[in-house]
């Protein structure tokens, strides 16, 4: 975990140079953990404004928004130890930032999904609340 948070702060404190790193280029290890970070914080955004966006919509549903809340709870507990797991199993190497980074992701745009087709949408014809997001 230590190692995830070293990895991580190089990533963030690299955010000065980012106008210097071109990701569609990046070949460096410090430039592709910094490119996987940004992403990774796209979709943590993305997801906050979902989840946002479900709680605002069954406001009216207090029993509904504490269950949301402990769902998401929940899941960000199985996050952490799930992309641990991934980082843990490229531990030998420096594409274990990556690793672990991308799994956040993934599972970050898994769950953003998962928020918007049980609490955005409808069972009839009726348009979704905000519109499908990509995986």
């Amino acid at each position: 975990m230590k190692k995830l948070f070293i990895v991580l702060l190089s990533v963030y404190s690299m955010n000065a140079l980012s106008d210097d790193i071109d990701c569609n280029k990046a070949i460096s290890t410090l430039d592709i953990n910094y490119c996987v970070g940004v992403e990774l914080e796209k979709a943590q955004s993305i997801l906050n404004k979902y989840l946002n966006k479900s709680k605002e919509h069954n406001k009216g549903d207090p029993k509904l928004i504490k269950s949301i809340v402990s769902a998401q709870q929940a899941w960000l507990l199985y996050e952490k130890a799930h992309c641990d797991a991934i980082y843990t199993q490229w531990r030998g190497g420096t594409i274990r930032g990556v690793m672990s980074l991308s799994c956040k992701t993934k599972l970050t745009k898994q769950r953003t999904h998962e928020i918007w087709s049980n609490f955005l949408t409808y069972m009839d014809s009726t348009p979704p609340i905000l519109p499908e997001p990509k995986l």
